[in-house]
């Protein structure tokens, strides 16, 4: 899909105008890069976040989840080498006062490039630049982007600052007293909770390698460009799994992550077209081999998810920097060790939003008598907010006691909700923008023979059932 930044624009509209995501503290004018799920936005991330816990960790044997906590000991994060590798090289327009990343700055330059028909000229800048980034070459990079006349889009002039490096983490104080606090941070990422746990997990739960960690919860990242809605944001929440594994055979386990995880993607009924893997060139410092999964999103390919050949050097470093010994005693080949990591890290964030995109379509049904059109969610019933609207068709008769009873007997197994305000197509089209799957409607015949009219959101298509099967026809498409 090329990028279609209406359709974007259509789908962020969509998230705050349907109660799935809202500017956080909007009434005070917002705050960048900062956004809050609403009641159906929250439940449709809580239902991806159990989906994706309920296939690494339930349906493995090997593969067991913790939940560690946002503050760490400050150490850590040198131990990691946050403190000292994780930033980006940053410069300021000295007249707009307008902070840029380098590498977003040049890569913006390239797609005006492009668009006016300078293919060579573009994939020659990115070129240089991925050159002078790989050789930490600021001066170089500064007057790469003087040399090419590099404007801010903002103040519309080249007068640069130095190039410098800008640490992405968030530090606070612990510490009642501010001159007896200590400085620590908000964690950056999930994974090094998982690590420093390693014995205690593996100790406790008798773990045999191979076998995984798992964990979602938030990290926190001091962007300086946060953009396109919530695909980067500075509060994220991630869905890590670390899978430690003899050193030497990282190779095959790579690959076979790379396979589990695609599946995984797949098994949300998005074609396969959609997603391609993109081969990291230039690596981390911890890493042997690395990957993306990208989705063709609205606004062009973009990763949704990492597959990282970590090595040993996690455990290893935090052995020298804590001196515990981060070991495994491997029976089947009577040797100690430290562990290798395969790593799978997927942004709970950007799989909403990519789930989203997917869904949301715009259809038109107009026929010879009469103009109509819709707004559908075809989100996957397993997913959906929503499972099971039900809908009186008047609020008089004892039709309202029918359906509140059918929302008592169901609601227990699976997220129903019940309306019985205007026309009953106008509460099918409100269904139909949240993404519920099925609408029951319970009319006067209900009464006679305890069957309603059930409706199928994708199609559309309405049909008699007895009361006593709706939840065997929900249960079959959300399990």
């Amino acid at each position: 899909m090329a990028n279609d930044n209406k359709r974007f624009q259509a789908i962020i509209s969509h998230c705050k105008e349907y109660g799935f995501i809202f500017p956080s503290s909007e009434i005070y004018d917002g705050l960048s890069a900062v956004y809050d799920y609403g009641q159906w936005g929250s439940e449709l991330k809580k239902n991806i976040r159990d989906y994706w816990w309920k296939s690494m960790t339930q349906l493995r044997e090997n593969i067991v989840g913790i939940d560690a906590a946002i503050f760490m000991h400050p150490t850590t994060w040198k131990a990691s080498g946050h403190v000292d590798n994780f930033s980006d090289p940053m410069i300021d327009n000295k007249d707009s006062k307008k902070r840029y990343r380098v590498d977003h700055l040049i890569e913006a330059h390239a797609d005006e490039l492009e668009a006016t028909g300078k293919k060579v000229e573009a994939e020659a800048l990115l070129a240089e630049m991925d050159r002078l980034l790989a050789a930490v070459d600021f001066p170089g990079l500064k007057k790469l982007i003087e040399d090419r006349k590099i404007k801010c889009s903002v103040g519309g002039t080249s007068n640069w600052t130095d190039v410098r490096q800008f640490n992405l983490m968030f530090s606070t104080q612990l510490g009642s007293v501010a001159e007896e606090a200590s400085e620590i941070y908000l964690r950056p990422e999930t994974a090094q909770g998982i690590f420093v746990n390693f014995l205690n997990v593996q100790k406790t739960g008798r773990m045999k390698i191979p076998f995984g960690i798992a964990q979602t919860g938030k990290a926190f990242r001091n962007e300086i460009v946060a953009r396109q809605f919530i695909f980067r944001m500075r509060e994220f929440e991630q869905m890590e799994m670390q899978f430690f594994i003899r050193p030497g055979t990282q190779k095959e386990w790579y690959e076979y992550w790379k396979n589990e995880r695609m599946q995984w993607h797949l098994s949300l009924g998005i074609p396969k077209e959609k997603y391609r893997f993109h081969d990291h060139v230039k690596l981390a410092h911890y890493a042997d081999a690395a990957c993306d999964i990208e989705y063709d999103f609205p606004i062009g390919f973009k990763e949704v998810e990492g597959i990282h050949s970590r090595t040993d050097f996690d455990l290893r470093s935090h052995q020298e920097y804590s001196k515990k010994k981060m070991q495994y005693f491997d029976p089947e080949i009577n040797q100690n060790y430290i562990p290798y990591v395969i790593e799978t890290s997927i942004g709970l964030d950007r799989t909403f939003l990519m789930i989203i995109s997917e869904a949301y379509w715009e259809e038109d049904l107009s026929t010879a008598e009469k103009q109509d059109s819709r707004v559908v969610l075809k989100l996957p019933p397993k997913l959906a907010p929503i499972k099971l609207a039900v809908l009186p068709l008047t609020k008089k008769d004892g039709l309202p006691e029918i359906a509140r009873a059918i929302m008592d007997a169901n609601k227990p197994h699976f997220r129903c909700f019940y309306e019985e305000k205007d026309a009953i197509g106008k509460r099918y089209r409100r269904m139909d923008a949240i993404g519920t799957p099925f609408c029951v409607t319970v009319d006067h015949q209900t009464k006679e023979d305890n069957t309603v009219t059930i409706r199928y959101r994708d199609s559309m298509q309405q049909e008699r059932v007895a009361i006593h099967t709706l939840r065997d026809i929900v249960d079959k498409q959300i399990s």
